[in-house]
């Protein structure tokens, strides 16, 4: 139960390797049925209530429960929230006795009938922190079995060993039957206990005993594994962890584990009808680590296949299991009894069964599969220094919540014009519902979004229409069913769940810093490296992801403790070391690709990357995450203090190139908007920056002082329509009550409401303005050379000023050379000087038409509260009347019916509205006379930008017929 339920809840929180007290209890009566009133009394002076925190004796009760086959788990309907249980749960105190009880039926308290067994913990009102007791469970029902031998669910055995089996019950006279491997081998009748011994086994069995009491019956289920020795055999270089499939031959897989301290594996799965004899052992590598490895043969070729590991470690220390089964570390699908009967056949059509009478995941395998037809195969992924990025969570993107919500929408992100989608993870995660960073299989793809043919569609998709796609992934941590936690793990309560154990060779037993959650990778093990680039590898070579960016790499270092926020936060030698090595192999296999860490740390280590081979021949350097909530929020509300954002940039960090990513707000950060209309200023009535439509309107000059500013940028999705919903917004639409602008209230990772598509807010003036405004600055930066030039903000104030230029800032030039950005965050009109460097007609870069202009010398413009301006020295081009001309560059013919050509030799090609939203791409090494096809787009006028191959720029007007 504490591996799913309590799990999720803290992933965000505060995560503690404290002790989970255990407690002393008592039922009765006991046994007990469904019907009857019982009492649960916890012994006082087995608690610490100390430790919890607890006042006033509030102790609480968490509790589930299972049907009669013991599969379907449901919550206790008065549980409430793990940081704030329900007082329907409290426990009463008896202070002569010292001891805490609660009193239910179980039908009445589980609203359901047909319980088969109860679970159940104590805890503090607030739960975070392992404030809590030990899980206990107890079953129902007068008729009770128990399984007195074999004493673990797998006895190892030697061939020729013997089992003895011993059983007795609760409720009458039983009737009993024994089965190995389905067939029955021994019945016993009308006795309350049983023993039986079977006797010079030589097999792997999986015995099924069956108790059978008026009707009723009740299963024990147990198994043998025999000890096949160990059989050293080299295997070829070419086989890697996981599964490698034989390109000559589709019958056949090899299989590879890396499993110190396993005395020995099996491999069960589908093509041995999950009962592995002796020939399914797997073989071990001296050469290699002592990897396992075994070739399986007589497959059928595009048959998908499903197996698990059985791996065995026949003198376990304390607490660790003797034999753990577990899918494949290296996955890339897996099958899951907890999470595949609530994905839809729409997301994902013929999802594979998962295999009956197995438990927990499987992996699937499938020779000869059909690789996909690339459409872009040769993707030039746009500047760094250009990169607009849209942070998107598939879950709460549309209805569907899968792939093909993105690319069914994908005109909502031409039209926005942005260049890049970072996805955040979509790597196998525990549960449905998540953000993703509870990551436990990093190379499989999560169903509950789509297969993979549909991930790579999107991705090809998104590479048409010019948009770069990166993955948000998650390698500070795993969690509970990670392969590599299980097989090394502390298992005290036996349910097959567990932290890392001492022997792990991949997991610290406690974090090496102070913001982990879940199991915390150790970085510096070679193997942990090995593991860590194959993901790289999968991502990048098999779904031609374009970057990633690195959640949490604060916690790539040894050198720190849990506790030791200030160690965690200063410069770590060897989280430099050990990041550079990753993103150095990462641009082994593609020389262009993103490296972005979310680190937001001190500027040393900082630096250290984002300028590391700066001054490759294909620049390198790492984008650094640069999170500017604050000040954002702050300006946004019309606050006058807090509001300096001069580290949107990348010179207030010391970066000697554009590597700073900056944003305003992100998935972890609350909605500007919700705090405009929450905490607003609200002192001018005909400006109340409370109000919804007010707030609408100053998101149109947020982006004005964010987008521009040269280097890379996010947006957060759904931002461009001025979504309000705050991040601690409910499933219900319910904001958490708790919520104080600062807590991790428990629904921050709840299931978003989607009005953008319900409302059409696209259709909403006030939101599409912003969306508009957004799509014009996203195209400015995009597509003007002077976006990559140098710039100075003057932040701080309620009336910024950002000066953007190339050259010399304060001399004129034939080019748009200059940008000056002034807006008012203040709630009441503002004369503000732009500070023009020099006169002359200045030019409104947000007018398509290029007419709006303003003399240079003025010292003064009125700015009603929340507007903005963005000049330029020059027209841009993509406004209608200016756009560079060229007496030699030509289109032919114009205008255009179904195809045109070039007249010249070009390198790039892109179309444009004339609102300046991107309509083609073409990118290549395009030769003179070479023909376009235009025949897909609407008669109209349009703006034809091509680039040569000396990186002369020229934009032309072509009339489509």
């Amino acid at each position: 139960m504490k591996k799913f339920t309590i799990l999720f809840l803290f992933l965000f929180c505060a995560f503690s390797h404290a002790q989970k007290q255990d407690v002393t209890y008592a039922i009765s009566p006991n046994p007990f049925e469904e019907t009857n009133s019982i009492t649960i009394t916890f012994e006082g002076s087995s608690i610490d209530e100390a430790a919890w925190g607890v006042t006033n004796n509030a102790l609480y009760l968490w509790s589930w429960s299972f049907d009669s086959n013991l599969t379907n788990l449901q919550d206790c309907p008065t549980n409430g929230d793990w940081t704030n249980s329900n007082e329907a749960n409290r426990l009463t105190y008896n202070s002569g006795t010292d001891d805490y009880t609660i009193t239910f039926t179980p039908t009445t308290f589980y609203s359901r009938t047909g319980i088969g067994r109860i679970g159940f913990l104590i805890k503090a009102k607030d739960g975070s922190g392992n404030k809590q007791s030990e899980d206990y469970l107890a079953d129902v029902g007068l008729f009770q079995v128990s399984l007195t031998a074999p004493s673990n669910s797998t006895t190892i055995l030697n061939s020729g060993d013997n089992l003895s089996i011993s059983a007795t019950n609760t409720g009458g006279n039983a009737d009993y039957v024994l089965k190995a491997n389905g067939a029955t081998i021994n019945t016993q009748t009308g006795i309350s206990s049983y023993s039986y011994t079977d006797t010079n086994i030589t097999i792997n069995k999986s015995y099924v005993l069956e108790i059978t009491v008026g009707g009723d019956t009740k299963t024990k289920s147990f198994s043998v594994l025999m000890d096949p020795g160990s059989d050293f055999s080299i295997m070829p270089q070419t086989y890697l962890d996981g599964i490698t499939y034989d390109e000559s031959d589709p019958t056949k897989a090899t299989l590879v584990l890396y499993a110190p301290g396993k005395d020995f594996v099996y491999v069960a799965g589908s093509f041995n009808n999950w009962q592995p004899n002796a020939s399914y052992a797997m073989k071990r590598d001296p050469s290699r680590n002592n990897k396992f490895w075994i070739t399986l043969t007589g497959l059928t070729s595009g048959q998908i296949e499903t197996y698990q590991y059985w791996a065995v470690d026949k003198t376990p220390i304390s607490n660790s299991p003797a034999l753990v089964k577990t899918a494949d570390p290296y996955s890339t699908l897996v099958l899951s009894p907890f999470d595949d009967p609530s994905i839809p056949a729409s997301t994902y059509p013929n999802l594979p069964a998962y295999p009956v009478g197995q438990e927990r995941e499987v992996t699937v395998l499938q020779t000869n599969q059909t690789p996909y037809n690339w459409q872009v195969t040769n993707f030039s992924k746009p500047k760094k220094e250009d990169l607009i990025i849209y942070e998107v969570l598939i879950r709460d993107f549309d209805a569907d919540r899968n792939f093909q919500d993105i690319i069914d929408k994908i005109d909502y992100f031409k039209n926005l014009n942005i260049n890049a989608i970072e996805l955040m993870p979509v790597m196998e995660f525990e549960g449905n519902e998540s953000w993703g960073y509870n990551t436990a299989y990093h190379m499989a793809l999560d169903k509950f979004y789509g297969t993979e043919e549909k991930l790579k569609e999107l991705i090809d998709v998104c590479h048409q229409n010019g948009i770069a796609v990166i993955l948000d992934i998650a390698l500070n941590h795993a969690f509970g069913r990670n392969p590599m936690v299980r097989l090394w793990m502390n298992d005290a309560d036996g349910d097959g769940w567990g932290e890392p154990s001492s022997e792990n060779p991949y997991f610290n037993q406690t974090a090496k810093h102070s913001y982990n959650v879940g199991s915390d990778f150790d970085h510096s093990n070679s193997f942990t490296k090995v593991y860590t680039k194959r993901v790289v590898k999968h991502w990048i070579e098999a779904f031609k992801i374009d970057g990633f960016r690195w959640d949490l790499t604060k916690g790539f270092t040894q050198n720190c403790s849990s506790g030791d926020e200030g160690c965690t936060n200063s410069y770590q030698a060897d989280r430099v070391a050990i990041l550079k090595d990753y993103a150095d192999y990462s641009w082994s296999l593609d020389e262009t690709h993103y490296v972005i860490f979310e680190h937001l740390g001190g500027d040393t280590e900082e630096q250290e990357w984002a300028n590391y081979r700066i001054g490759d021949p294909i620049p390198k350097g790492i984008m650094m995450w640069s999170e500017m909530w604050t000040a954002y929020k702050n300006l946004a509300q019309g606050q006058s203090s807090n509001i300096n954002f001069d580290r949107m940039g990348h010179t207030a960090h010391g970066f000697t190139e554009k590597r700073s990513l900056g944003y305003p707000e992100s998935h972890d950060k609350d909605r500007i908007m919700y705090e405009m209309t929450a905490f607003g200023i609200n002192t001018n009535p005909a400006h109340n920056v409370r109000d919804l439509n007010t707030a609408l309107k100053r998101m149109s000059a947020l982006g004005a002082v964010t987008i521009p500013i040269p280097g890379p940028k996010m947006l957060w999705h759904f931002a461009d329509l001025g979504m309000d919903d705050s991040i601690w917004t409910c499933s219900n639409g319910v904001v958490n009550s708790d919520y104080d602008g600062n807590n991790d209230g428990d629904c921050k990772l709840d299931t978003k409401p989607q009005p953008q598509w319900a409302n059409n807010w696209l259709a909403n003036n006030n939101r599409n303005k912003i969306y508009n405004d957004w799509a014009r600055l996203n195209s400015l930066k995009i597509n003007e050379a002077v976006f990559e030039g140098d710039y100075n903000i003057t932040s701080g104030t309620q009336t910024p000023r950002i000066s953007i230029y190339t050259g010399n800032e304060n001399t004129s030039g034939s080019e748009l050379k200059n940008v000056i950005i002034v807006a008012n965050f203040s709630v009441t009109n503002q004369n503000i000087n732009p500070n023009f460097p020099y006169s002359g007609t200045w030019y409104d870069l947000m007018d398509d038409s290029g007419n709006t202009t303003i003399d240079g010398s003025t010292t003064s413009i009125d700015l009603p509260p929340g507007e903005f301006r963005i000049y330029g020295n020059k027209g841009s081009t993509l406004s209608t009347n200016s756009f560079e001309k060229s007496n030699d560059l030509k289109i032919l013919p114009n205008p255009v019916k179904n195809s045109f050509s070039i007249n010249q030799n070009i390198n790039t090609l892109h179309i444009y509205s004339m609102t300046g939203k991107l309509i083609k791409s073409y990118e290549g090494h395009f030769y003179k006379g070479q023909s376009f096809d235009i025949s897909n787009l609407s008669r109209s006028l349009y703006l034809v930008k091509t680039t040569n191959q000396l990186g002369k720029q020229n934009t032309m007007k072509m009339v489509k017929l």
